[in-house]
């Protein structure tokens, strides 16, 4: 097996793995639930899921997404997720296999943790974009491009730079438009990044949130000036393969 190919299936499988948690972290975290302690049971009947249940993306096309006992539907989000794990991680293999491949695969896992959470809940944990934070400059200890000093630039960047959109939007509308999160979650990503990829990802994200307004016209849906998005989800669907290409280019 070649190089690449190995790296792509290692990495898949490990991200269904990491996918399997970020889904219970998504479903139990919002709720005040302990992710790391009790067991996964059916939200319908209650009855505690076997191991057998618990295989990623295996289980959910075996059982067809019912509970094995009471046939009851289970949430799509989970393997939905499990899903997006692994294709993160076939991409970091494929395009820069090795360690580095590693590091970018852990970057978009959680970048996937926060944009599910936003998703579900419009909510980005700061401990979680902390975490995002560190480990970006823990890749750059350990040589990874691009240099920390970029990163640094980039952090300070992504993070003023939506902090004074949102403090603009507040003096001229009078009330929040954007969540505190945000431009937390944007200088994360400035920190994995550098200064030069962020207004690529900012332009792609805003592209894909007025895709989703304008879907939402075309479904008949209204969507009002003042309709909530989960701006971190879009910024952090475009942080990802901005890494991709920004690595594949160095490597």
């Amino acid at each position: 097996m070649s190089e690449p190919a190995f790296w792509a299936v290692l990495l898949a499988v490990l991200g269904a793995i990491v996918g399997s948690f970020v889904a219970a972290l998504v479903t139990r975290w919002p709720d005040g639930r302990s992710v790391a302690q009790g067991r996964s049971a059916c939200d319908a009947c209650g009855r505690t899921l076997r191991p057998s249940d618990l295989v990623p993306l295996l289980s959910a096309l075996i059982l067809r997404g019912r509970c094995w006992s009471c046939r009851a539907p289970i949430s799509p989000v989970h393997w939905r997720i499990e899903l997006a794990g692994l294709v993160i991680g076939v991409a970091a293999g494929i395009v820069v296999p090795g360690p580095v491949g590693l590091a970018g695969a852990v970057f978009g896992w959680l970048l996937l943790a926060l944009a599910s959470l936003d998703l579900v809940a419009f909510w980005l944990p700061g401990r979680l974009t902390g975490l995002l934070a560190l480990a970006g400059l823990a890749s750059a200890a350990i040589g990874i491009d691009p240099p920390l000093p970029e990163r640094l630039i980039g952090g300070i960047a992504g993070f003023g730079t939506l902090w004074l959109v949102a403090l603009g939007y507040r003096h001229v509308r009078g009330r929040d438009g954007m969540g505190g999160g945000d431009p937390k979650l944007f200088g994360a990503i400035g920190l994995w990044l550098g200064w030069q990829m962020l207004p690529a990802v900012l332009l792609i994200a805003s592209m894909i949130g007025l895709g989703v307004v304008l879907a939402a016209h075309l479904k008949g849906r209204s969507m009002a000036a003042d309709t909530a998005l989960p701006f971190g989800a879009l910024l952090a669907i475009a942080g990802y393969p901005a890494w991709l290409f920004m690595i594949g280019l160095t490597s």
